[in-house]
């Protein structure tokens, strides 16, 4: 009893010097909301940024990169003043992005025609290469064990692997829909086992096996409740595995929640009532907490993961879309 103890008081320690900080960026506004999840309140703000879209952290929790779509630019911001340090110019408009295991390259999502990846040298802030992709791109994402930036386009209908150490194109998978957020589960050896692909104009999500590059099966959110609104072309938009790796949340517009199934058997275990609109998801390290950006109310749905209840609707910026959670030292 007294090791148990010990080693509780052990892992403590690290938290009692840092602190957690959930990044809302404002799809039509010029500020991103920095949330506190101990007090479910904005404490910080990212200001002068029109147009902010998508937020990443460097893994030291350092830096948060925010990409700017008026100008075209990605971010780099102190998290804990919230000042800018540097900009970097993108090839075109920029939609979401993604950071490398080691920090040193950012992976971001160019939604427009042709369709790239831009790849930016993080310490010098420079655009190191642009990879192209069929199709205006609309997020990407590193996978678990840090070997590949995925990367989603509507317009294309493609799902496209690239090698975070060559840049280079590995593979793509395609779609009969637009391709949308996506989550990944990881294998117990660290790779990527599944992905769960959100698509354009179904609610719900696509299973699909990492390693074949094949559709596994496509699972429909439950029709009740409804009385929502979906999001134009995206019904489901928003999904996340929590940190824990036991469940997965989705968000459905139209109705107005998020909902919960447990991995590995995808089973649904129920839904949380949001705001108007859910349209992004993150959650705290500890995976004691999610918050839902609720797009068409112009809040944040704070919802206690064990509890399975919101108890808290932050008011933040206008039209609330992507968001993230990072650790500040």
């Amino acid at each position: 009893m007294k090791h148990a103890r010990y080693i509780s008081v052990f892992f403590a320690l690290p938290l009692l010097a840092s602190s957690v900080r959930v990044y809302q960026t404002n799809s039509a506004g010029d500020e991103v909301n920095i949330i506190d999840p101990a007090t479910n309140k904005v404490v910080q703000n990212v200001k002068d940024i029109e147009v902010p879209h998508g937020v990443t952290f460097s893994p030291d929790g350092k830096r948060a990169y925010i990409t700017c779509e008026a100008e075209k630019t990605v971010w780099a911001v102190d998290t804990k003043t919230a000042k800018l340090i540097a900009k970097a110019p993108l090839s075109g408009h920029p939609n979401n992005l993604s950071v490398s295991k080691d920090g040193k390259r950012l992976f971001i999502a160019i939604a427009v025609a042709p369709g790239a990846v831009d790849v930016i040298d993080t310490a010098g802030m420079k655009l190191e290469k642009s990879v192209p992709i069929r199709g205006a791109v609309h997020n990407t994402y590193v996978t678990p064990d840090g070997k590949y930036a995925m990367a989603g386009s509507v317009a294309g209908k493609t799902l496209t692997a690239i090698d975070t150490l060559t840049l280079e194109k590995v593979w793509d998978m395609d779609f009969d829909l637009g391709v949308r957020p996506m989550a990944f589960e990881k294998a117990a050896d660290g790779s990527t086992s599944r992905i769960f692909v959100q698509l354009s104009a179904y609610n719900g999500f696509a299973v699909v096996d990492f390693k074949t590059h094949k559709e596994l099966k496509r699972v429909a959110l439950p029709t009740d409740p409804s009385g929502g609104h979906a999001e134009g072309g995206a019904p489901s938009h928003g999904i996340g595995v929590a940190p824990d790796g036991q469940t997965l949340w989705v968000n459905s517009s139209p109705a107005n929640a998020v909902f919960i199934y447990s991995l590995p058997d995808l089973k649904v275990e129920g839904y949380v009532k949001t705001g108007a609109v859910p349209d992004w998801i993150t959650f705290t390290p500890d995976s004691k907490m999610v918050y839902i950006a609720n797009s068409g109310a112009n809040s944040v749905t704070a919802i206690d993961m064990l509890a399975r209840k919101e108890v808290s609707r932050i008011p933040v910026g206008q039209v609330p879309k992507r968001n993230g959670t990072v650790v500040v030292p």
